[in-house]
């Protein structure tokens, strides 16, 4: 199972009044405005419980006493009544409004700080769909239920407090008839309460699945459209549709059966109050007029009917937000968890930043790491770098050396060991202090959106227009950048494929540059860019590199032929150490790697220089 379901499953309780009040709190800078809804709610619950009082009090004084002075009276009442439901109306909406919308902005203004908090392992075992509908549509389905839910509840509990108070002032018997019908509608409630949250859950789990399928769809379509796998993506994208469909229909059909037997039991309960009042009407009228036993007369049994009929509106009205409330609390229970999640790699209280700027040395000290328990990576692994060194890790595939990276930039942790900063372990130092002082680029380059000025300067966002120039020039990217359309202005696009992975690689390189790190790291940057760029990034590299602790790792073994020392790493251990020239003549491992990769080099020149002659 993996992780993403087992998160799925542990969400099985019902209703729980615990994570909605620690959902509550982030609502707490809005209470003005939820205090505000919950007193318009109560006024409107209060003109409601009159307006039947005054009609039949219309019907009493017309049939009883021949109308007169007391009948506009009643009549102006209304109006009055009727005028401040309006006002109220509108100023619930205004307030809803407020409420929802800024408890939106904050739930998601948390969760994407959250995200910003958390490590690598966290992304490694979650799909960018799966985040991204935690941070979209389960924060619109929490921030619009709180308000509307508020609402109701408060104006629908006022409601039936005042209807039960009128009722039992205007006919005891009729009162209780009515309220007989309360205790099927409670069972009937909780029975419906565990499926439809049970459902619900269930739809909320596959929109993930949707959201994770399409977002992967939509990032590899150049992928699915060169393989031919449009129409396997499609059947892949229906099942999750369709499972996603009978979800939806479950749940829409609980809902269906459960709120026309709330609306039919409210009807049976205006129809009993119809059936008594009507025979004690005929009772009275017999007897000549209202009598003492039921003090009911026309105008009171029309009142009591609507009062009947109000008895089941908030009960429907609270019913239909209770359903809606159980799929926002599997929505809660998922924003909640990303909220609640804590980052694996965080600040230690005790951390202090040291006042020099410079690190002089890097030193790994039997550090081992695993990325699941008992599959080791690094195994006592030793290592110590002086500023101006350049160490190059050569190997196989799966060696350990992106690990090694990893962990300097404390992206993870050492399972065992230290790794020491100018002799210091490097957990006693800030998150923010040691990766500022890190230059990172990585094999597959990301440019985020806007020109490519706000690129570079995304590496240090105070640089100015000219410290840009200078970190394009640095590292030879100032040609092809002049050369686009519009120069340092050029939108790049999404994901920068507007420009060639070459030229990505360069902006990305001056991007690191600009930073000014005291650690510089480059992750295979060179293994996917065409000969001509991999030369301008070889050449810039000397001068970046200079006066830098610098970790380089290449699979063209022509990038780091320069290196201070070259280790080649297998199995998560140091099989071999020295420069070039040194492990040539072993003529070890690394003299197998770099024949093998010469014999492939002089062949493709050889190919290409066929090409080209015909």
């Amino acid at each position: 199972m993996s992780d993403i379901e087992f998160q799925e499953e542990e969400y099985r309780r019902r209703l729980d009044p615990r994570l909605w009040r620690r959902v509550l709190a982030h609502a707490r800078p809005y209470r003005r405005p939820l205090a505000a809804l919950a007193l318009a709610g109560v006024v409107v619950a209060a003109v409601d419980a009159l307006l039947p009082r005054v009609t039949g009090l219309v019907i009493d004084q017309a049939t009883m006493h021949g109308g007169g002075g007391q009948v506009l009276r009643y009549s102006l009442d209304y109006l009055g009544l009727v005028t401040v439901m309006a006002v109220m109306v509108w100023f619930f909406i205004v307030m809803a409004g407020r409420a929802a919308t800024g408890f939106a902005y904050d739930l998601r203004r948390a969760g994407f700080a959250r995200l910003q908090e958390l490590s690598f392992s966290f992304y490694d075992r979650r799909p960018v769909g799966w985040l991204i509908s935690r941070i979209t549509s389960d924060c619109d389905r929490v921030s619009g239920i709180i308000p509307w839910f508020l609402l109701d509840l408060v104006w629908g509990t006022s409601l039936l407090a005042g209807v039960s108070v009128m009722m039992l002032r205007l006919n005891v018997s009729l009162a209780l008839l009515v309220m007989t019908v309360m205790p099927p509608l409670a069972i009937l409630s909780v029975v419906f309460q565990a499926r439809l949250l049970r459902t619900q859950r269930a739809v909320r789990k596959t929109n993930s699945k949707i959201t994770a399928s399409f977002n992967e769809a939509i990032m590899g379509v150049r992928t699915t459209k060169a393989l031919v796998r449009e129409e396997a993506n499609l059947v892949e994208f229906q099942a999750l549709s369709g499972e996603m469909y009978g979800y939806s229909m479950r749940n829409a059909l609980l809902a269906a059966i459960y709120l026309p037997i709330v609306i039919t039991l409210g009807s049976v309960g205006v129809g009993l109050s119809l059936w008594k009042g009507g025979i004690d009407i005929g009772t009275a009228r017999i007897l000549g007029g209202a009598t003492p036993a039921t003090g009911l007369s026309f105008g009171t049994l029309v009142a009591f009917i609507q009062y009947a009929a109000f008895f089941y509106i908030p009960v429907q009205e609270l019913a239909e937000r209770f359903t809606q409330l159980q799929a926002a609390q599997a929505a809660a229970e998922r924003i909640q968890g990303l909220l609640d999640t804590v980052p694996e790699i965080r600040d230690a209280e005790d951390v202090a930043d040291p006042r020099e700027k410079g690190i002089n040395h890097v030193e790994f000290r039997n550090v081992s790491f695993a990325y699941k328990e008992g599959q080791a990576v690094l195994d006592d692994f030793n290592l110590r770098a002086r500023a101006g060194e350049t160490i190059a890790l050569v190997g196989p595939t799966g060696g350990g050396k992106s690990t090694i990276v990893s962990l300097l930039c404390r992206f993870y942790e050492p399972t065992a060991g230290l790794i020491l900063l100018n002799g210091v372990d490097y957990k006693k130092r800030s998150l923010a202090w040691l990766q500022s002082q890190l230059g990172v680029v990585l094999q597959t380059p990301h440019l985020f959106s806007g020109s490519v000025k706000e690129n570079i300067r995304y590496g240090r966002l105070d640089a100015t227009d000219d410290e840009v120039i200078e970190a394009a020039r640095l590292v030879n990217a100032d040609g092809f950048i002049r050369g686009l359309d519009s120069g340092y202005a050029t939108d790049v696009g999404e994901g920068g494929n507007r420009l060639s992975t070459g030229q990505k690689q360069l902006v990305s390189l001056a991007r690191a540059v600009i930073a000014r790190p005291q650690i510089f790291v480059m992750d295979e940057a060179t293994s996917s860019v065409d000969t001509e760029t991999e030369r301008l990034i070889q050449a810039a590299i000397e001068t970046v590199l200079r006066g830098r602790i610098s970790f380089v790792i290449a699979h063209r073994l022509s990038t780091i032929r320069s290196a201070d020392r070259i280790l080649v790493i297998e199995k998560g251990r140091i099989v071999e150490e020295g420069t070039h020239e040194e492990l040539i003549r072993r003529r070890g491992h690394y003299h197998r790697l770099y024949m093998n990769q010469f014999a492939r080099e002089e062949q493709q020149q050889v190919l290409e220089g066929i090409a080209r002659e015909e």
